[in-house]
């Protein structure tokens, strides 16, 4: 599980990685011009790693599956290397799944304004400035996107509803175990998932909506996760929660024996 859990963290930075140094940049410097290349290329991570986020958490669920329905076999079956190459599969998942999105995109011709009016380069935002008819690809772009959230936030919903149903007929602290080591997951998830649909939605009501909310709803959905997740793991799980105290009092400590020698 703490091989999962730093693998949502590093998930988390190298999103929030690829949009804001220039984003810092863009507000202090004034440096807000971007190429159709660098936007696509920015646009690729973006979507490639937000995907792999959902995969991230789905085998965080399978982890707690293991670890609460088949808790003999955990070790067994919960192994590095099998961690390992079910994040390779699901990284080349999100390549396969975001890459012709991307591909459809650097195809298109522009002849409309050069100014994209959100602060990082997403798919919608791009379309705006096509020319000619865009609505397949804003169909692949939703139905890829739905598809990805129906599939994965079904395969989550099935695999917490087993892990509360083996609970029930476990001891009682047995039981609170799980369903607090679970919570923080859930949560996490409805995080995740919540963002997500709020922001599709945002760009689909373009007509009634404002740049300011379409930014506000996907600055949430790209920067909210990666700031509560820490937070959430920090403060739920006992051990980590325990790790940063013992790291502060050492800290501590050492400020006292420091200022004790001068």
């Amino acid at each position: 599980m703490y091989l999962l859990i730093s693998l949502l963290f590093l998930v988390n930075v190298a999103c929030t990685t690829t949009f804001m140094p220039k984003f810092i940049l863009g507000l202090v410097f004034d440096l807000n011009q971007i190429t159709l290349s660098g936007c696509l290329v920015q646009m690729w991570f973006i979507y490639v790693i937000v995907t792999f986020e959902s995969t991230v958490i789905l085998l965080m669920a399978l982890d707690r599956y293991v670890a609460i329905c088949k808790p003999l076999r955990y070790h067994d079956i919960m192994t590095n290397r099998f961690l390992s190459q079910l994040t390779w599969v699901s990284l080349a998942r999100s390549v396969v799944l975001m890459t012709p999105i991307i591909y459809l995109d650097s195809r298109l011709k522009f002849c409309k304004s050069n100014v994209i009016l959100n602060f990082i380069c997403e798919n919608m935002g791009l379309l705006k400035l096509a020319c000619g008819d865009i609505s397949g690809i804003q169909a692949i772009g939703l139905i890829v996107r739905m598809a990805i959230t129906v599939v994965d936030g079904s395969l989550l919903l099935i695999s917490y509803l087993t892990i509360l149903h083996t609970a029930m007929f476990v001891l009682k602290q047995s039981r609170s175990k799980a369903l607090n080591t679970c919570s923080s997951h859930i949560f996490v998830a409805l995080i995740i998932y919540a963002s997500s649909i709020l922001s599709a939605l945002i760009y689909r009501l373009e007509t009634s909506v404002s740049v300011d909310i379409q930014n506000l709803t996907s600055a949430i959905y790209f920067l909210f996760p990666a700031t509560i997740n820490p937070i959430i793991y920090g403060v739920r799980v006992k051990e980590i929660r325990l790790s940063l105290k013992k790291m502060s009092e050492s800290v501590l400590a050492s400020r006292k024996v420091g200022r004790c020698n001068n």
